[in-house]
């Protein structure tokens, strides 16, 4: 990483740091498969991006976090904006993605994108998106949920453990199907997703589908024990919250379910015609996930009454098959959907996130560097699995399970608001620095000024007390907003001892040197110099 950013070449490895050919055709800049003598070994068509993205948007977000934004917002009208409003918001983040994974078509996301736009104070952004990456970059949640839907389908009254050892279960086979089988995990994970919005369209259309024979007087009989609401305008927004505390962790909730829309830049050295498909796979998650949150939304709110959302914790989405298909097919077919549908998400999050640890691993800001960077034996990034897979079972097995799953989308949430805000600045920051830059894809000017305002208004808005200072869970209502702040600066102080104070107490400094290991893979060690 060099501490000066230099023209870029898009190359299909990625991106170099050397001085763009000026007679290359314009195509092969843009498109960068298209690069002549290039051996592509790519491993992602645009059918497997797109189930990357949108599998990844469509987890346990949509089954999961709507009753806990209804007991937030308080009523239909204020859900039903929440989640309108965090759609938009999405959006723009999508657009500032696009426009940045253009530009650096490389593995990795936030974690080059944060590089390249901040490279002083030298090393800071490395190491604080590697501590991001190595504590937070977990799939607890999704974990969580397949357990539960599971256990909810299949055992009366399971246990904490029963949840817990679940949940632990699925996660590590996953790790050794994505560390020993990389087709095989690319084919099932492909496959999960197809049933995925399967899954999510039928939830949604067959709710829809109950309401209009409900309307039109039509028989009713596959579905008894629905009873359907119906709102005025008046009453949609009878019981509305205005909190700022409680509708910034809603919006939260609404960005995690969304969060997937740029998976892709994850993995963008693994695609073929990385910005080409960029172009196109991020906008296509978006409106598919759009368009099926929003049918949910409205099933869920006219089938089931509003108490009983707010009470439904995660199983908001068996209470909805149970009450249109009766105890038998409600009860266990749908949930167990449902659960295939969260392991298919902690399959794509899984794949992208070990490939940044990997990245993490090559520049030098994890130990054991030459085990983690190396794509042996198997060609996976297996030392990259292996980073994700403890932390994910430590968040697993060690908070108690009430209230962990709204806990762990908000502690997630809070520091990743910062990086987005700190993208997002940066983007306008490398608008003025390098206005002539080649910009395949530009994001709408009022998009990103509209996420630099929300960004900061959400950072603000934890610290500000709801009504009878209680938050969604159990603990002091801005106890997310402290932990994720804590790790951050976890990571400002591991930075300043490991890169500033040692080596002034040393008499060195800090150095990067290439080295290409047995495999291939090309890692920048970081060395003592003696400078001083």
């Amino acid at each position: 990483m060099s501490s000066e950013r230099q023209p870029l070449l898009h190359t299909d490895e990625g991106v170099e740091n050397i001085q763009i050919v000026s007679d290359l055709p314009e195509e092969y800049l843009e498109y960068p498969d298209a690069l002549p003598g290039v051996n592509h070994g790519k491993n992602l068509n645009w059918t497997s991006a797109y189930i990357l993205s949108v599998s990844r948007v469509i987890g346990s977000g949509i089954f999961a976090t709507p009753g806990s934004i209804v007991k937030s917002a308080g009523s239909v009208g204020l859900t039903l904006l929440v989640w309108v409003f965090g759609s938009i918001l999405s959006a723009c983040g999508l657009a500032v993605s696009m426009e940045y994974g253009c530009m650096l078509p490389k593995s990795g996301g936030d974690k080059v994108y944060l590089e390249y736009t901040y490279p002083r104070p030298r090393f800071l952004a490395s190491t604080l998106i590697a501590v991001h990456a190595v504590v937070l970059g977990f799939t607890a949640s999704n974990c969580i949920i397949f357990a539960k839907y599971t256990l909810f389908a299949t055992i009366d009254h399971p246990t904490d453990f029963q949840h817990k050892a679940l949940a632990v279960g699925l996660l590590t086979a996953i790790t050794i199907v994505h560390g020993c089988f990389l087709k095989t995990g690319i084919a099932i994970q492909n496959a999960l997703g197809w049933v995925k919005i399967f899954l999510i369209s039928a939830m949604s259309l067959t709710g829809l589908w109950v309401i209009l024979l409900h309307f039109f007087g039509g028989d009713t009989d596959i579905s008894p024990g629905v009873s359907t609401i119906s709102y005025s305008w008046n009453s949609m927004w009878e019981g509305s919250n205005w909190s700022w505390s409680l509708l910034s962790t809603s919006l939260f909730k609404v960005i995690y379910s969304y969060s997937g829309l740029s998976n892709i830049n994850n993995v963008l050295s693994e695609v073929h015609n990385p910005v080409k498909t960029l172009k196109t796979v991020g906008p296509a998650a978006l409106f598919t996930a759009g368009g099926l949150y929003l049918l949910a939304n409205i099933s869920y709110l006219l089938v089931i009454p509003l108490e009983e959302i707010k009470s439904s914790g995660e199983l908001v989405g068996a209470l909805l098959f149970e009450r249109l298909f009766g105890s038998h097919v409600g009860r266990i077919i749908f949930p167990l959907a449902i659960a295939v549908s969260a392991a298919g998400n902690v399959m794509v999050v899984t794949f992208a996130l070990a490939r940044v640890n990997q990245e993490i691993a090559r520049q030098g800001f994890l130990p054991y560097q030459n085990i983690l960077s190396s794509s042996r034996p198997f060609g996976t990034p297996l030392g990259g699995l292996i980073v994700h897979y403890v932390p994910s079972i430590l968040v697993i097995t060690l908070p108690p399970g009430q209230d962990v799953y709204n806990f762990i989308l908000d502690v997630e949430g809070y520091p990743g608001n910062i990086f987005a805000l700190a993208v997002t600045a940066g983007l306008l920051v490398l608008r003025y620095q390098e206005p002539g830059r080649f910009r395949p894809f530009k994001a709408w000017l009022p998009a990103v000024w509209l996420r630099v305002v929300v960004c900061v208004t959400l950072l603000i808005a934890p610290w500000v007390p709801p009504p009878n200072w209680q938050g969604d869970v159990h603990f002091f209502y801005a106890t997310y907003a402290i932990v994720g702040i804590a790790i951050l600066a976890f990571g400002v102080a591991y930075w300043y001892i490991w890169t500033q104070l040692l080596p002034k107490w040393g008499g060195y400094v800090l150095e990067e040197a290439e080295e290409t290991l047995d495999d291939g893979t090309t890692i920048k060690k970081l060395v003592h110099s003696g400078r001083y």
